[in-house]
């Protein structure tokens, strides 16, 4: 989907349409892949197609069902927890797999629909340590942070079999 495929005739449609487009080019760029070369490091970084889905499905889940929701996802939030998330979030071994990670992340993208879809763009975030932000922020925020990492799996998916592009 390119972005003059997706309305944007309010302002919600535009930023969830950006949103959904990077989404859907992160999920492209594992299509196709073994889980082995998914696992793989490729570039000079440390940074895995695997490992970016794992991370994205999860800050996914982080931001939209705990952050703007407020729902409960068992272990405790402590912003000096984000380190050790980001750091475990990238690691990934044999249990790791394309299909369980993109099922994954997919589960988690309607969830999010369905609570962005509730809520009016100014809806201060439920975590009460977050609720000087709202739904607007958070949205904005998740294009930044997705196109950021679907553009690393490109570069990524690239260095694993030439494939290039959205």
């Amino acid at each position: 989907m390119t972005a003059e495929q997706f309305p944007t005739t309010t302002e919600r449609e535009a930023l969830c349409g950006f949103l959904d487009k990077q989404r859907a080019d992160l999920l492209r760029k594992v299509e196709g892949v073994s889980d082995a070369d998914a696992r793989t490091a490729p570039t000079a970084s440390s940074l895995s197609l695997l490992g970016l889905l794992k991370h994205c499905a999860l800050w996914e889940r982080r931001w939209f069902q705990a952050v703007v929701a407020g729902r409960a996802l068992g272990g405790a939030w402590s912003p000096a927890d984000i380190p050790r998330w980001q750091e475990e979030d990238f690691r990934v071994d044999e249990r790791d797999t394309v299909g369980r990670w993109a099922a994954f992340y997919a589960e988690q993208v309607a969830l999010s629909r369905e609570i962005t879809a509730g809520l009016a763009l100014d809806a201060p975030c439920a975590r009460p340590e977050l609720a000087h932000r709202n739904l607007r922020w958070v949205l904005l925020h998740m294009i930044e942070e997705t196109a950021r990492h679907a553009g690393h799996a490109d570069i990524v998916r690239e260095s694993i079999d030439g494939s290039t592009g959205a």
